[in-house]
């Protein structure tokens, strides 16, 4: 099987195509299964993920064993507990897979390295911002929004998940129930 991450991948399309095989051999490749767990609460969190294939939940798990769905990630999207990563402590969140996913795991000191060596520290830099952005308009969406704008926006945002995750776990995204979100379908 090849290991090589897709040149169609955003990161090679800041690089000179005589650097992709350099540093391609600073990601790790990884699979997991359907519900396997990534990261974990109180685990150090060493990597930052970009995934090939599958899709991931971050999620964190309250004093009463809620669980508040943070984000999702799928095809070409990067992931981690980030407080964590770019801090090199322990994790508060669950990174769980929903599907079969396979990933390019990407150590603390290795996204170091290629930030400076490559000149993809505008690149890193870049996605942090539209992640921070992106987070921002969720939760003013949370604040303000009624369910079933939230639901829209969703929709309009990630037309490709719905199918992809269950109601249940969209409800849990939204911060309603199960109920309402039947409700908001009809």
């Amino acid at each position: 099987m090849d290991h090589n991450i897709s040149l169609e991948n955003d990161i090679f399309k800041h690089i000179p195509l005589e650097q992709h095989t350099a540093v391609q051999k600073y990601f790790t490749y990884k699979t997991y299964k359907k519900a396997a767990f990534i990261i974990k609460p109180n685990e150090l969190v060493r990597d930052l993920y970009w995934i090939q294939s599958g899709l991931v939940k971050l999620s964190y798990e309250d004093e009463n064993s809620k669980e508040h769905i943070l984000s999702f990630a799928f095809e070409d999207w990067w992931e981690t507990d980030f407080s964590a990563f770019y801090h090199q402590t322990r994790s508060k969140l669950y990174l769980q897979c929903l599907e079969p996913t396979v990933l390019y795991a990407l150590s603390y000191a290795d996204y170091q390295h290629i930030a400076q060596q490559y000149n993809l520290s505008n690149y890193f830099l870049e996605k942090s911002i539209n992640g921070h952005i992106a987070n921002q308009h969720r939760i003013l969406s949370l604040l303000t929004d009624c369910p079933k704008s939230r639901y829209e926006l969703f929709i309009s945002s990630y037309p490709s998940l719905v199918q992809r995750i269950s109601k249940t776990i969209l409800a849990q995204y939204l911060g309603v129930s199960r109920e309402t979100l039947s409700r908001i379908y009809k």
